[in-house]
């Protein structure tokens, strides 16, 4: 299909790629794994754009590179949205607070900006993100060298306390990548109010005992 690489603005018909307007990193984990109280992680790119005031959804990559592989998608609202829910429904969905207060995730800076710029702008999008449930799958377990989209999907979620895994290791190439680094990401955002994990978040580490 013709593609004009002088213009890097999706093209007039791949509407829904307009919408686009956050750019976030982190890692999530294999949710039938930590119900066993085992970490397995992978990294995650998230692309997303906001359907309504209290809904994102979020295109899932394995990198940011050109060649990048979509390997799931995630949807976040807000926690009076999540309340809504059926208490089974609300299982499936992971809370933001850790992914948030830790470092772990991410907006990396646009060239455009100028470091304590984007330092601000990023700590206001981590305050909202702080209060978010998000509902995951992944398609495509690149972690474990699939060369293709192989078995059903896997529900998927993230870290929620220091002993599950080590940031250290695990961001360690993301934090490389980007030149930051997720301990000084925690130290600014210690002012952030934590909101409190609704007692159906996050459900694979409470069947574990992990929380």
């Amino acid at each position: 299909m013709p593609h004009n690489d002088q213009d890097s603005a999706p093209n007039p018909e791949f509407l829904p790629l307009h919408n686009i307007c956050e750019f976030l990193t982190a890692v999530h984990i294999y949710t039938e794994e930590a119900r066993q109280g085992k970490t397995r992680s992978v990294p995650a790119t998230h692309y997303c754009s906001h359907v309504s005031k209290d809904l994102r959804q979020c295109l899932i990559y394995d990198s940011a590179k050109k060649d990048a592989r979509l390997i799931g998608v995630e949807y976040m609202v807000p926690r009076h949205v999540y309340e809504t829910f059926d208490p089974e429904e609300q299982k499936l969905w992971h809370s933001h607070e850790y992914e948030v207060s830790s470092g772990m995730l991410i907006c990396p800076k646009p060239s455009s900006f100028e470091p304590d710029e984007w330092e601000k702008a990023e700590l206001e999008a981590m305050k909202e993100i702080m209060g978010l449930y998000g509902k995951t799958w992944h398609f495509w377990q690149v972690d474990r060298g699939d060369k293709y989209p192989f078995g059903m999907p896997t529900l998927m979620g993230s870290m929620t306390e220091p002993h599950q895994g080590s940031l250290d290791e695990l961001m360690a190439e993301r934090n490389a990548e980007y030149g930051v680094h997720h301990s000084d990401k925690a130290k600014r955002r210690e002012g952030i109010e934590k909101p409190g994990i609704h007692v159906n978040g996050d459900s694979w580490w409470k069947e574990a005992g992990k929380m």
